[in-house]
């Protein structure tokens, strides 16, 4: 079985193969989305679930999140052979073989996080972290990707869902804070992506994936992903009317501040150099943002 996932090569070490199985499965996204939702369940009023049940949807999330990730590089491995940042992933090189073990692998995958977040929690978070990786997985990758450049706009539901899954887990009526946090997850995603977009926006336009930056002027798209970040970060203020507290606010003030000041930079400087500045100020955003979210519930 494990030969019909993986083409044997001679003297490649398991460390190796580890190394590309996390990056299939896009486990690093995977622990964000993961901590996104914790932020939801921090955010909810009402009783939280116990530890174990809090646990057990974590890992459904991070389950959900990894094979979206990895029915992503599957479906994508033509347009990862055209573009240099991509090319050396295991489905392009052939490393991992690309068939329907893989897709079976990844619908089981996905059906074990939906049952274990229905059976730790309820139907309505379930729900959620199927709609999380259905949104990434078919709506932005096979619907959108290669025909709109609001393909990330819409796509970025996906990381939305996680925050609406940690809420439900608490009251799946949800209240007005966490739904608050998921538009700003969801406003928060277009201007992180098109940031790296800049970036690579030849590679994107010789692919044929209609990215923003592709689509329109450098100082057009600057001046779209500032508008975003001023949005987002003016919204992730309001869930403090909704009992959140200083520690929340200090988060999302310090790293939205910083967001906002780097876009700036960005209309000033239309260039891919400080398009990746602007790209690593949105994840310190969203980092302390939610970082803030979970103490904030931890502490006070």
């Amino acid at each position: 079985m494990a030969t019909a996932l993986i083409s044997r090569g001679d003297g490649i070490p398991v460390k190796e193969t580890l190394a590309l199985v996390y990056s299939v499965f896009k486990l690093r996204i995977g622990f964000a989305i993961m901590f996104t939702a914790l932020a939801g369940v921090a955010v909810s009023p009402g009783q939280a679930p116990g530890a174990v049940q809090v646990a057990l949807l974590a890992v459904a999330v991070l389950l959900s999140s990894a094979s979206a990730g990895a029915f992503n590089m599957y479906m994508e491995r033509d347009l990862d052979a055209r573009m240099n940042r991509t090319r050396n992933r295991p489905f392009v090189t052939g490393r991992f073989n690309a068939n329907a073990y893989w897709l079976a692998g990844i619908l089981l995958l996905l059906a074990v996080a939906i049952t274990a977040a229905t059976l730790a929690t309820n139907a309505v978070a379930a729900f959620y972290v199927f709609m999380g990786a259905f949104v990434y997985g078919v709506v932005y990758t096979v619907w959108l990707k290669r025909r709109t450049w609001m393909n990330i706009v819409i796509g970025g539901l996906a990381g939305s869902f996680a925050i609406l899954a940690g809420a439900a887990a608490v009251d799946p009526g949800l209240a007005p804070a966490p739904v608050i946090l998921a538009v700003v997850l969801f406003l928060w995603t277009p201007p992180h992506f098109w940031s790296l977009a800049f970036k690579y926006k030849d590679e994107y336009s010789a692919a044929g994936v209609p990215m923003l930056p592709v689509v329109v002027r450098d100082a057009t798209a600057a001046w779209i992903i500032l508008a975003h970040s001023v949005v987002l970060v003016a919204l992730s203020l309001l869930p403090v009317m909704y009992g959140l507290g200083w520690i929340y606010l200090l988060g999302a003030a310090l790293g939205g501040a910083r967001f906002v000041w780097t876009s700036i930079g960005l209309v000033r400087d239309p260039s891919p150099g400080m398009a990746m500045i602007n790209f690593h100020a949105s994840l310190v955003q969203l980092s302390l943002l939610l970082a803030g979210a979970i103490l904030d519930a931890w502490l006070l």
